[in-house]
């Protein structure tokens, strides 16, 4: 169909136009089948599922939903994870305390081992997933937020990676590239420094007290005696905490910067709808022609 827009009185009839008299008024039309024209039903759908319109990558706001959804699945797994394996460590510390007076059964023994060695295993392959997946949930969201304020990052990928991944100067550096994304997310100007929120410095903290007591676990189990040894399982039950505190404030991160810079999911959108209308007046309504059919 094509629209032409002509100046006003150019459209209208003129005087003396052979022209058919309108028929009078007989309804809306009648059809014998279901229509089959109509317009697409595109109202709720994301501007890249449109037809006609690029949906082979869609914008960075809509993956970092996706992203965000996974990273918050496997940082749960470790906070379960990593919260056995504390426990399991406790238990094995707690039987080394016991067996200083007396002998231990084998049977209990051999399920604190299973237990301890299972889920630190697990928690170490997961953690690292999760790291993983957490860098890519950053990238994507810095990427959302530039795009959000009209702006390039204020760091290169290249310097992000560096900062998160280089063990020593990722103590300095997460916290600030962190602070950077708040501070972009929340829409503060370009040139104001940005200031930490306390989830960021609890989570700076977090980070920085798992990585202290990490490299004073592998330092005392590398030390020799039994009483370095016990201090050892005691030092890893509280790393195994320290990452259970870590991935908890990880997930409120990720929620609260991917509530900030992606559209609002459906499951936060409260449906509303209308039951009854009170005190409105009564609409007038037009007579039904006598020429109409139904």
């Amino acid at each position: 169909m094509r629209w032409v827009a002509l100046p006003p009185g150019e459209g209208r009839p003129r005087i003396g136009d052979d022209r058919r008299a309108r028929a009078p008024y007989s309804g809306p039309p009648a059809y014998d089948s279901v229509p089959r024209w109509g317009f697409p039903h595109v109202v709720w759908r994301w501007p890249t599922a449109v037809q006609g319109t690029s949906a082979a990558t869609p914008v960075p706001s809509q993956r970092l939903l996706l992203i965000a959804r996974n990273a918050v699945a496997v940082l749960w797994t470790v906070v379960g994870l990593a919260g056995v394996a504390a426990g399991a460590e406790l238990w094995r510390y707690v039987l080394l305390v016991l067996s200083r007076d007396r002998a231990l059964s084998p049977s209990v023994v051999g399920a604190s081992d299973a237990l301890v060695l299972t889920f630190s295993l697990l928690t170490f392959v997961v953690s690292a997933f999760a790291l993983a997946v957490s860098v890519w949930w950053l990238l994507v969201a810095r990427r959302a937020a530039a795009d959000e304020a009209g702006q390039e990052p204020p760091r290169s990928t290249a310097q992000v990676l560096v900062g998160l991944l280089v063990p020593g100067l990722n103590l300095a550096m997460a916290g600030s590239i962190l602070a950077e994304l708040e501070h972009a997310a929340i829409r503060r100007p370009a040139n104001r420094r940005p200031t930490p929120s306390r989830l960021v410095l609890a989570w700076w903290a977090a980070w920085v007290a798992n990585a202290v007591l990490l490299t004073l676990t592998l330092v005392w189990r590398a030390r020799d005696g039994v009483q370095a040894q016990v201090d050892a399982v005691f030092l890893t039950a509280l790393t195994d905490l320290a990452a259970v505190l870590l991935a908890v404030l990880t997930l409120q991160v990720v929620r609260r910067f991917t509530r900030l810079l992606a559209p609002m999911e459906e499951q936060f959108v409260r449906p509303l709808r209308v039951v009854r209308v009170e005190g409105a007046p009564e609409l007038p309504r037009r007579p039904r022609p006598s020429t109409a059919s139904r």
